[in-house]
């Protein structure tokens, strides 16, 4: 969802990070997507030369929320490296799932080292931040 979208349930409306109820009034501040955020920087080389990159994926939403079921966009990503599926994996061509699909909890980050003759641009496509009842 984009910061300007509103979605309707029914009884309340999500618009931008705010949930207000029809019959409450505003009642709370919420995470989207973009409270995800991915830096990545150079690592030492493998003993063969191929650069190596440290990638952290950080929840920074700042009303305390987890963010599961977070996809990359992340191209064919591949590593020389071996990476823990279980903390990145490629689902599909541009489609990396974080964390195992599991909630990365508010100030939180996951990390993981990759290794390639390039960097992989990687931006947060999805994520779950709300269920609605």
């Amino acid at each position: 969802m984009k910061p300007d979208e509103c979605v309707s349930n029914g009884s309340g409306t999500v618009t931008g990070r705010w949930i207000y109820m029809w019959n409450i009034g505003l009642i709370a501040e919420m995470c989207t997507k973009f409270d995800i955020s991915i830096f990545q920087g150079p690592g030492s080389p493998l003993p063969n030369g191929i650069p190596t990159f440290s990638v952290q994926i950080f929840n920074l939403c700042t009303v305390g929320c987890p963010i599961s079921d977070v996809h990359v966009a992340c191209g064919w990503f591949a590593s020389a490296k071996l990476v823990n599926p279980k903390v990145f994996r490629r689902v599909k061509f541009n489609d990396c799932l974080v964390n195992d699909g599991n909630p990365i909890p508010y100030g939180d980050s996951i990390t993981f080292q990759y290794a390639n003759s390039f960097a992989y641009q990687l931006r947060v496509e999805t994520a779950v931040t709300c269920k609605w009842p």
